[in-house]
């Protein structure tokens, strides 16, 4: 098996300010939740996802959605890509699901001023009227790596410097020197 990536946790700074900001809970709270988060790994030898653990308990009725910040990042090959979709059995049972369907990692995102910090929106699109309840340190997500490949007359430099919609046309890229050490 071929070893393409890292996962870090976002430095305790980090996820005390995006924690706070999205919870409402006090630095010495979001500081507690910090030590105890889990970076992703794989159940199973032969599991292809790394299961993603929620760092909060939290219930969703039908049709809520809520943003969890992971406190992850990860540090991948350049032509890897981390694929997030929701655990198996929480789609299949209660429609869980990604509100962009799948989140998409690119390599560079390791490197934006946000350290690269992963989020995840959910929705619970149960049609059977099902509240889900997540307890902190359980799979809710899987992150999946793949190799990926580049048209022969490409030449993009530029380099994202943010999360979603950072590449956008008119978005302020950064040249690859001013964000990314050598590897």
């Amino acid at each position: 098996m071929e070893r393409v990536a890292r996962f870090f946790k976002v430095s305790k700074e980090r996820w005390i300010s995006d924690f706070t900001a999205l919870c409402g809970v006090s630095s010495e709270e979001a500081g507690s939740v910090y030590e105890e988060l889990k970076l992703p790994r794989r159940a199973t030898r032969g599991s292809a996802g790394y299961d993603i653990f929620s760092p909060v308990d939290f219930e969703l009725g039908p049709g809520e959605e809520i943003k969890i910040a992971t406190g992850m990042r990860c540090r991948m090959d350049e032509d890897a890509v981390l694929l997030i979709v929701p655990r198996s059995s929480l789609g299949f049972k209660y429609r869980f699901q990604l509100n962009n369907t799948v989140g998409v990692i690119d390599s560079d995102y390791y490197y934006s001023d946000n350290e690269g910090h992963i989020f995840i929106r959910f929705t619970n699109d149960s049609k059977s009227g099902a509240v889900l309840s997540i307890s902190k340190g359980q799979a809710l997500a899987q992150g999946i790596f793949v190799r990926y490949g580049i048209t022969e007359d490409d030449d993009t430099e530029e380099l994202r410097n943010g999360g979603i919609g950072s590449t956008d046309e008119g978005a302020a890229a950064k040249s690859p020197s001013e964000i990314m050490p050598e590897l």
